[in-house]
């Protein structure tokens, strides 16, 4: 007898609606698993993992504030990966954005410039971030390059950028070596939308994001474009419709939005350039869009949820002295948990008897 995978004859869509509840049970019972390991009251562990950030209204901003990266970058990497474009770069988009838009608050420090900087600083982060992620996008379509490849390449060029730029040229004089720009002029920070607290505009941003995501690819031809693309090729191509027209487009707009999304990060909680500034947004973002179904608002949902285990880990490192890399060590398994559950949306388990005990079971 023999435990066999085997192609359905249809997609399922019941498996496609649970798949991410199914992983995420299976993540917190590896999770209770690993606590136990580690010496820890598993209970008490996932309560301020989950539970407590909940209860707090402070944290209850950290979460909104540490979704709204996410959120964006994740809606942009929907799109390309509908189109069956894969951008693994997000991350060094989000920090080309994040190096653009700050070059204009470096630049225009102590100036007493006007209200149209925090636009400029957006405009030219999203261009960047644009023009980052056209890079892997035009190697693919004119050289046929790997664009999982190039882009996941060019995160590293991206990173030693933004240090080179903090560590040398764009020091701050007065910051005792440290390696950051000066803390941005208020006409280049993110407005708070509390006063005294964390949450600022960047999350309305988001949610703005979200909408027009949700509305491109449910009510638009384009949208309707993506989604045959990626889904049935052949008969894209039958249509008319120039995939890699789409892997430019897709690949241009999710840039975008990750650079949006990176000066969003500085001019907002951070306050200045820095190394550091991503715990790793731009690969937690493609978890968030596969947890969140490629959907819009399935990744407003996720975004939340890993965002919460941000906030959780934190203060699980601070009552109970779990080490923060845990965090991430969950995302991972998520991830696996995710995309192994999302193998039975074509596929299901079957048992196979041998041709012996299938005669004996006869006889």
């Amino acid at each position: 007898m023999q435990l066999v995978l085997e192609k359905r004859a249809e997609r399922s869509g019941t498996i496609a609606l649970v798949s991410p509840l199914i992983a995420i049970g299976l993540t917190i019972s590896t999770m209770v698993i690993l606590f136990a390991i580690l010496g820890k009251n598993p209970l008490l562990a996932l309560h301020a993992y989950f539970i407590a950030p909940l209860t707090d209204g402070y944290s209850l901003q950290e979460i909104a504030v540490k979704a709204t990266p996410l959120v964006m970058i994740a809606t942009g990497l929907s799109l390309c990966y509908l189109a069956n474009a894969w951008n693994i770069g997000a991350e060094g988009q989000f920090l080309i954005g994040a190096v653009a838009g700050s070059w204009i608050a470096v630049k225009t420090q102590g100036t007493d410039a006007g209200s149209w900087v925090l636009p400029a600083m957006f405009v030219l982060a999203a261009a960047a971030g644009a023009l980052y992620a056209l890079i892997p996008a035009i190697c693919k379509v004119k050289f046929g390059a790997s664009e999982i490849l190039t882009s996941l390449m060019l995160v590293y060029v991206a990173d030693l950028f933004l240090d080179y730029l903090v560590r040398g040229p764009w020091r701050d004089p007065h910051g005792f070596n440290f390696p950051t720009t000066a803390e941005f002029d208020p006409v280049a920070t993110v407005p708070l939308l509390i006063e005294g607290g964390r949450l600022h505009l960047g999350s309305i941003i988001a949610l703005l994001v979200v909408a027009v995501a949700a509305i491109l690819l449910a009510r638009t031809i384009k949208g309707f474009e993506i989604r045959v693309v990626g889904a049935a090729p052949r008969a894209a191509r039958f249509g008319g419709f120039n995939a890699n027209q789409l892997v430019i487009l897709t690949f241009a707009v999710s840039g975008a939005l990750a650079g949006l999304a990176g000066i969003i990060e500085v001019a907002g909680p951070v306050g200045h350039l820095q190394p550091g500034i991503s715990p790793g947004y731009g690969f937690t973002a493609i978890i968030v869009a596969f947890l969140g179904r490629l959907n819009p608002l399935g990744i407003l949902i996720a975004g939340l949820f890993l965002a919460l285990t941000f906030i959780g880990g934190e203060q699980a490192q601070i009552a109970m002295k779990i080490p923060l890399d845990v965090t991430k060590v969950f995302q991972g398994i998520l991830l696996f948990y995710v995309l192994a559950c999302d193998s039975l949306i074509l596929y299901r388990f079957k048992l196979v008897f041998s041709s012996r005990q299938v005669t004996r079971g006869a006889g």
